[in-house]
């Protein structure tokens, strides 16, 4: 599936939508970045496999998930990203825009907006006083706050399926959005950063409840697996505890069963 350029070059060039043109660059205009992305993701996701994305942001990885043949639920809270989502894949019918936060019930949410830098925008007040003062969060400034529409994962596997693979980055939120899941899935990932270990932590607890078995990472931005195995719940746990915190982010992938995708 192509992604529709037109609509990212317009994108782009509106005053509006200012604060996007770096991620939108990123997610569009680095093609080595997205095969490698495509490379990566392949581990998790096969053609006519179900994905949801949560926490889409401007889609760089719907269109991977869509260069791989998957069906794609794009969740996300912020009008911004959710207008850039409609206009890069409207057309895309395998492709489902939720205009909504996840979390541990349905209802509505305080979200908490960083208009200057959409990406950390999150629906946890606690990350907003985890980032207050800490090394590699100066300037970071969560200016507005809007009430949004809050979905669980429950609620999206009973309208659309259950997925193969579900990507959550959420800003702190993760473990919100895990306690709105109670049941088995093959595999998803979840963000962590160094700044709130202890929500990675109880991310950890709640997939080891639900059934999962094998644990990876990947640092920063990097489309690689950083572990040579998979690694159990609490040495994973322990992993990240002895992260620096100059690591500052990463992504924890989960699987559940003894399917083991290979981690180079």
């Amino acid at each position: 599936m192509e992604v529709d350029a037109a609509a990212v070059e317009r994108l782009r060039s509106e005053p509006a939508l200012a604060s996007l043109r770096r991620s939108l660059d990123l997610a569009y205009r680095d093609p080595r970045r997205a095969a490698a992305m495509d490379a990566f993701y392949a581990r998790f996701v096969r053609p006519g496999d179900l994905v949801f994305d949560v926490g889409a942001h401007v889609g760089d990885r719907v269109g991977s998930f869509r260069r791989l043949g998957a069906r794609v639920v794009a969740v996300e809270p912020q009008p911004v990203c959710v207008r850039a989502l409609r206009a890069i894949y409207g057309g895309d019918t395998e492709v489902a825009v939720v205009e909504a936060a996840c979390g541990a019930r349905p209802g509505r949410v305080e979200f908490f907006v960083n208009s200057r830098n959409p990406t950390v925008s999150t629906a946890s007040a606690h990350f907003l006083q985890a980032a207050e003062g800490a090394a590699g969060w100066t300037g970071e400034e969560w200016d507005a706050r809007v009430e949004a529409r809050c979905t669980t994962l429950d609620a999206l596997l009973a309208e659309f399926g259950v997925p193969a693979f579900v990507k959550i980055d959420v800003e702190g939120f993760e473990d919100a959005v895990l306690t709105g899941l109670d049941q088995p899935l093959p595999a998803l990932s979840f963000e962590f950063t160094t700044i709130e270990r202890p929500i990675a932590q109880r991310c950890l607890d709640r997939l080891t409840t639900l059934g999962f078995t094998g644990f990876n990472l990947a640092l920063g931005d990097e489309m690689s697996l950083a572990l040579p195995h998979w690694l159990s719940a609490d040495r994973m746990a322990a992993h990240l505890r002895a992260l620096p915190h100059e690591v500052n982010s990463g992504d924890v992938y989960c699987v559940s069963g003894h399917h083991r995708p290979p981690s180079r």
